[in-house]
This record gives C-alpha cells, structure tokens and sequence, in this order.
C-alpha cells in the first residue's frame, strides 16, 4: 500500500498533495510501469482521506498520462521514459551560479566614425509625423476591416494603391490581383522557387547581393553564377541557358551598371524562346539622378515571362519590411492554385497605413524629397574625392542611379588590406571582392573596390571621412 505524509493543515489541496506525491514516485520510478495503482476505496481509507479526494487526484494523473485506467479491473501506472538524473542541493546550486557558457562573439573594435554602409536608409528623413497621424486615422477607422483575415495576397486596398504608383510613377499597367504582398523580397523570393519549381537552374549575377543565392540554395535550387559585362549579366561564356534569370537590370547590386535595352531585349527573347523565366529585382529603380527612370523589364515583356519583385524598404525603412512581386497571368493562376493556403505575413494595420500613405501623395513628395537629399550627398562625396590627394587614384561607376557609388582604386595593397587601414582611421568599407559568388576569371586583373554607399553617413561628415582616408591610403 502506498504510505504518503500529507500536511493536513497545509496550503495546498489534499487532491494536490496526493497527485504530486504520485506522479513524483512514478517519475524516479519507485512505481513502475504496469504496476497496478490501490482502489480509490482502499487508498483513501490507508490515508484517511475522502474518496473524492483520490478520485480528483487519479483524475489528473490520468488525464496526463501517468495512469491509466482499465474497467473491471483499476488503475494502472503508465511507463515513462527515464527522468533524467536530479542534481544534489549543492550540484543544483553550483550549476545555478556557474557562468553561462555560449560561443564567443567576435566584436570589432568600434572605433568607426565614418560609415559607409549599403544597409538601410536615412532614417532621419522618415516623415514621422504623417506616418502617425495615418496610424492614428487606421486605428479609427473600419475595425472590421483592420481585424479582419487578410487575403494571401495582401489587403485589397494596398494592392489597389501599388497599382496606381506603379503607373504613375513607372509607367506599368499592372491589375492589383496580380500584386502580391510579403514581409521582404527575401520571403517573396522563396515563394517564388516553390512557384516555379526547385529543379529549375537559377541563373544570378555575379558579384551580386549575396543572400539571394544563399535563398536558392537553402530552397534546394541549383545555382548559377554569370559573368557581368559593363552592360550587365551575359550568357556569353555560360556553361547552359538557365531556366530563371534574376536580375536587378535599372542599377545592378554591386557594381551599379545599368542594363541597356539591347541586352534586356536579348536577356528576354531567349528565355522566351526556352519557355523561362525572368525575375526583374526593382529594388531602389526610384533613385536615379541623370535623366528618366528606365522602364521595366516586365513592361518590355509581352508573353509572360517577367516576375517583377519591388519593396518600400530602401523607399522608407529597413524595419517596415513590405515587398511585392507581380505575377504574369498564367503564374497568377498557379500561385492561386498552389499557394494561397499562406497567410499574407504583413499585419493588415501596416498594410492600411502604407496604402493611405501611398493614396494621398505621400509616398511621391518623400522620394522627392529623398532624391534630393542623396543626390547632394553623392555630389558631395564626389568632389570631395576630386579635391583631395586621392582623385588620381580612384575613380567611381555607378553614380547616375542607386544609394551607393563603386570607388576603384589603382594602390598595389588588396582590398582586405585597404579596408583595414581606413578602419584604423575610423572609416569602414565594404570591398568588392566579398560579392562574388565565384572567382573572377583565371588571368582577369579585378582593381580593388569598394562600395560607398551614402545613406547612412551625414553630409558635414563626408570632407572627413575623405580626409581620413587620405591618411590611410597616401
């Protein structure tokens, strides 16, 4: 018979009581599996407990798989896995207070004063104030359509808005159900690979951004590199013809060529002719200084091959993680088919707010307004360069479009040794040499290279910084 002390005074429920003292004896094994439990009558007369009190306390055993019950015959305890081993008092203690143990976290020295991030925007710029007092409109507004499910594709709405910018302000007639929403073009980049198929060959550029091949990869896609010229991403030279090309033809990341229309031309008649596809990345095409905005890939394409991924991140902020990609007619349909079980991953109430903002001029007044800020900041990082020792050293590409320039330099030490030297003097530099998913070609001489990008550095800081570099390098 099972003998437990139970405080009959105490805080805690006799049922309690008797339930922890059972469920500890079945986990250190001192009832063991199949062992059949006393009747709720003989229990509760050794203890002198009520038989409601058993009851409850088998009840929840029971309930949590301890015991089971069999009819006609009574409860039985249930076999478990070993518990694992209890610590002593002192073991327990010395474990509590003995240090955390995790991998050791390489921290660079911060000594930056200068930095020349391609990450994020300036936010300083964010319209903050209109921002919230769309928020606040949102918040009491139509509760039933702020609460309410939101379609895979995104909130009807936004989608509605997104239409009207992408023809105002890049010429594209583009129906809003074709327009998806997703938290990131590296989310909607991954639906895309479920959309078209794993055991497609993805043909990327390289040097490009380097997570869009880690994304392929990751989603069990084979990957191929392919050359840039000063026109863009070539097949010439390609081992085969992709399936997929992505691209990013108005300003290419990194080396800030823009693709002419000659070889966009050609890019797409041949995956026309292989029944492929293209996926034009539009990532930051709203910021170019020297004449129009380019038109798109997709507005070139008449059959359906062009999937046209675009984002309000590098528009507004890294943390305001809104995408969109916008699928031929065909692919729409399959998307529908296949994939709007998922849930759109952008809360309705960002969604809302966004497409207020894009509905009332908002959004066209702050790239304006933006366009103005980061051309003065190039032009400042250019002359700058020009007025200092190093202007017969270097030489920029890239500075018609985009929110970075490409310095090539002609010194003889290599770019991790460059890179090293400005931080000495408080400027960090992203070299070249880290986007490129393979080696240039055996023979290829490559300058050392650097990308500047200028939205996180402030203007009275660029003479500076310049200045400083100066010292490292002459």
């Amino acid at each position: 018979m099972i003998t437990i002390p139970l405080e009959r005074e105490g805080a805690a429920p006799l049922y309690q009581q008797l339930y922890l003292a059972i469920r500890q004896m079945i986990g250190e094994g001192s009832l063991k599996g199949g062992e059949k439990l006393p009747s709720k009558r003989a229990l509760s007369a050794h203890l002198k407990v009520s038989i409601i009190t058993v009851e409850t306390a088998y009840g929840q055993l029971q309930a949590e798989g301890y015991i089971s019950s069999r009819p006609g015959s009574g409860f039985y305890v249930e076999s478990l896995f070993p518990a694992p081993k209890r610590n002593t008092p002192a073991e327990a203690e010395a474990a509590q207070n003995a240090p955390a143990v995790f991998p050791p976290v390489k921290k660079r020295e911060e000594r930056v004063l200068y930095n020349y991030s391609t990450s994020g925007t300036d936010v300083s710029s964010f319209p903050f104030s209109v921002w919230q007092k769309l928020s606040r409109e949102v918040l009491s507004g139509n509760p039933r359509e702020l609460l309410s499910p939101c379609p895979s594709s995104g909130a009807p709405r936004l989608r509605e808005a997104i239409s009207g910018y992408l023809r105002d302000f890049r010429g594209m007639h583009v129906d809003p159900r074709q327009i998806v929403v997703g938290a990131g073009s590296e989310y909607l980049t991954g639906l895309l690979i479920q959309l078209l198929g794993r055991e497609r060959l993805y043909g990327i550029e390289n040097p490009g951004y380097p997570k869009i091949a880690k994304i392929f990869a990751e989603n069990g896609a084979e990957v191929l590199p392919l050359d840039m010229d000063e026109q863009g991403l070539t097949l010439k030279g390609a081992p085969r013809l992709p399936d997929v090309l992505h691209l990013t033809p108005a300003h290419h990341f990194p080396l800030g060529v823009t693709m002419p229309a000659g070889r966009r031309s050609e890019l797409l008649a041949k995956m026309t002719e292989k029944n492929g596809y293209i996926v034009e990345d539009d990532y930051d095409s709203e910021f170019r200084y020297k004449g129009q905005i380019l038109p798109t890939l997709y507005s070139m394409d008449g059959g359906g091959r062009v999937i046209c991924l675009g984002t309000f991140t590098k528009l507004l902020a890294p943390s305001l993680r809104i995408s969109y990609m916008i699928l031929p007619p065909a692919l729409l349909e399959e998307y529908e088919k296949r994939l709007s079980f998922y849930a759109c991953t952008v809360p309705v109430f960002e969604q809302l707010t966004l497409a207020l903002f894009i509905e009332r001029g908002y959004l066209e007044r702050h790239i304006n307004r933006m366009k103005k800020i980061y051309k003065r900041r190039r032009d400042a990082i250019l002359a700058a360069f020009a007025a200092s020792r190093l202007a017969p050293h270097v030489s920029f590409t890239g500075a018609e479009a985009g929110l970075h320039l490409l310095l090539r330099t002609d010194f003889a030490q290599n770019e991790e040794e460059l890179a090293a030297r400005a931080e000495e003097q408080g400027v960090r530099l992203t070299g070249l040499g880290g986007f490129y998913l393979t080696p240039p070609k055996k023979g290829a001489s490559r300058a050392p290279s650097f990308l500047l990008g200028f939205t996180g550095i402030r203007d009275e800081q660029v003479p500076a910084s310049v200045e400083a570099l100066e010292k490292a390098w002459i």
